[in-house]
């Protein structure tokens, strides 16, 4: 019967400060934010085309698969990219990072560029993929007081997510198991146990 062993490294607390990783480069960063957008553009557009062929008239269960599907994506995007760029995804979030100076104005606009062209990029490949007319006119109308009132709304709740990812620069995420990191406690935090209070 073996025994496990802790590693030694397990065992004991983080002394000292945190190191902070090198800042990344401007063009990582954009590479990041540019193919992060074009993949949540993608699967935005590419879900609600595949959930209307689907759903087959079903308004309820399209919007659903859409949203669930998006929602998703946005989560793993976020982690993927958000420790390279920011996970921005969106000029308003870029926006306001610039403004609580959490990126610098200057990049502002080559972010703000990227993005532009990583969605249209992504709506493109969502087109291609479902065999529609790469440039198409929509069939609906999309302006009005309710769509601008949606796009606030949705961009308000995207600043937040947003702003609890990893930057460069941040090494981890805020979270609510922050308190039992080794790192934020100096103790040896054990996981939750059924058989243990």
């Amino acid at each position: 019967m073996t025994k496990a062993v802790d590693s030694p490294a397990l065992e004991a607390p983080v002394k000292g400060p945190i190191p902070i990783p090198a800042p990344v480069a401007l063009g990582r960063r954009l590479l990041a934010e540019g193919l992060g957008t074009a993949f949540l553009l993608a699967t935005v557009v590419g879900s609600g085309i595949m959930a209307e062929r689907l759903a087959r008239g079903n308004d309820a269960l399209a919007l659903l698969v859409n949203s669930l599907a998006t929602g998703a994506s946005l989560v793993a995007l976020t982690l993927a990219f958000g420790p390279v760029s920011g996970a921005h995804f969106n000029p308003a979030v870029t926006l306001a990072l610039a403004w609580r100076r959490e990126l610098a104005w200057k990049d502002v606009p080559v972010y703000v560029a990227v993005q532009a062209a990583g969605a249209v990029l992504g709506v493109w490949e969502a087109h291609y993929m479902f065999e529609a007319p790469i440039l198409m006119a929509s069939r609906h109308v999309r302006t009005g007081g309710p769509q601008w009132a949606g796009e606030v709304v949705a961009t308000l709740g995207l600043s937040p997510s947003s702003s609890g990812a990893p930057r460069p620069g941040r090494r981890r995420f805020p979270s609510p198991w922050a308190a039992t990191s080794r790192r934020r406690t100096g103790s040896r935090a054990r996981p939750p146990s059924p058989t243990r209070p």
